[in-house]
């Protein structure tokens, strides 16, 4: 079939529905047989209506508060660094047992003293972070979660 071939119709024929056996849709006109979506007038039940019964979005219980989408950052402290030297990014953190993958986002928050020098390339630290690995003659660079390497499928 090619595309100037196709026949489209604005619209097509309405169903007549209980016009007897032979009209294909006769006697309970695709109702069913029983209840009351069978019944004349069933289309006027308000929407999640069941039966009586407490309806499905009144009985489902509601979630509180917020739920943030972004990911929350792993926490690694100032004093966890001093075990590392040169330079410290996600993947020496990871191998450290610092934080749990190398493909989450890190940031580093000040606690005790920084005794190593070090160049820290993870995604956030704090501002006395920063000084305090400067004051060591270390650098701090910002970057990106590191992403995961693809599977290879045979």
């Amino acid at each position: 079939m090619k595309f100037h071939e196709l026949e489209a119709s604005g619209r097509s024929a309405r169903k007549r529905v209980g016009r007897g056996i032979a009209a294909g849709q006769g006697k309970t006109a695709g109702r069913g047989t029983k209840g009351q979506k069978s019944r004349t007038g069933h289309k006027k039940m308000p929407v999640g209506f069941a039966g009586g019964q407490k309806a499905f979005m009144q009985a489902v219980p509601k979630t509180k508060g917020f739920k943030s989408l972004h990911d929350k950052a792993e926490v690694v402290y100032l004093d966890e660094l001093n075990a590392l030297s040169g330079d410290v990014d996600n993947l020496k953190l990871a191998d450290a047992g610092l934080i749990s993958s190398p493909y989450v986002k890190v940031k580093v928050i000040a606690r005790g003293e920084l005794t190593a020098k070090i160049n820290l390339k993870v995604q956030a630290a704090s501002k006395s972070v920063q000084e305090a690995i400067k004051a060591k003659g270390g650098k701090y660079e910002e970057t990106a979660v590191p992403k995961r390497p693809a599977t290879a499928e045979k």
